[in-house]
């Protein structure tokens, strides 16, 4: 086992500037050629502390960021017009990647599809509320009004 300091978040091991403890062959096949970390050192120790900290900077600045996007989008509806068969049901579906246009087009924010949990693509029309997450510690529901298209 040996110490390395991260230069990038690393799912599953830890997030920039942490001080982990790794298999020397983890280290030498993945994390060193990816350029994910390096060996700690004593005067690499200063070097990870000021990462930390830039770190959780950029992170809060991003999360403000996430606040007030949630807090522009979670009182509006986002209208998805689709083409319908019989009574309610889609001809096709509506998909994450359907909502994350309409996002843009209707509120100006640009969200990335896979920001969108969706259990199943929409396949009725009506209202649906779907689980918005674009920070890790912000999430929240957007309202999807999915219409019958005009011909």
């Amino acid at each position: 086992m040996m110490q390395v300091i991260l230069k990038a978040d690393v799912d599953g091991l830890g997030t920039r500037g942490d001080v982990v403890n790794v298999a020397d062959g983890y280290f030498r096949n993945y994390l060193l050629p990816k350029g994910l970390g390096y060996k700690a050192t004593k005067g690499a120790e200063a070097e990870a502390e000021a990462m930390r900290r830039a770190s959780a900077a950029k992170n809060e600045a991003n999360r403000a960021e996430a606040d007030k996007v949630a807090a522009s989008i979670v009182p509006q509806v986002i209208s998805i017009a689709a083409k319908t068969g019989d009574g309610e049901t889609l001809f096709g579906s509506v998909s994450a990647a359907d909502i994350s246009a309409a996002v843009e087009e209707q509120t100006g924010h640009v969200i990335d599809r896979k920001a969108f949990q969706l259990d199943s693509p929409i396949k009725t029309i009506g209202s649906h509320m779907v689980m918005t997450n674009i920070h890790s510690q912000v999430q929240f529901p957007t309202t999807i009004e999915v219409v019958a298209e005009e011909d």
